[in-house]
């Protein structure tokens, strides 16, 4: 599993340009479970995404099509981990042993 951050490069109205076209990125990726949550961080410096276990490499292919990141407004920071504990209900994204 990984976390991703994300980090505006930009300033905000630069970024908000592109937000339409990010949030339905976003949306697609979580509709297909390429990613599992989204969200912004606080305060508004960027946002953070759960990416459920795959390739490292599929997962930079599917962030370098983030149109912030086309648009040059922000960048990604990733962070692979192995989740051994969860809530009820989210077994799925324990690690497969």
């Amino acid at each position: 599993m990984f976390i991703v951050t994300v980090t505006y490069t930009a300033p905000l109205d630069e970024v908000d340009r592109w937000r339409p076209a990010h949030d339905d990125w976003l949306r697609h990726l979580i509709a297909q479970r390429s990613l599992v949550v989204a969200g912004r961080q606080v305060p508004l410096v960027g946002g953070v995404y759960l990416a459920p276990e795959m390739p490292a490499e599929e997962l930079d292919s599917l962030l370098a099509t983030d149109p912030y990141v086309l648009h040059g407004v922000a960048t990604h920071n990733v962070l692979e981990f192995t989740p051994l504990l969860v809530a009820t209900g989210l077994e799925d994204l324990t690690a497969q042993g």
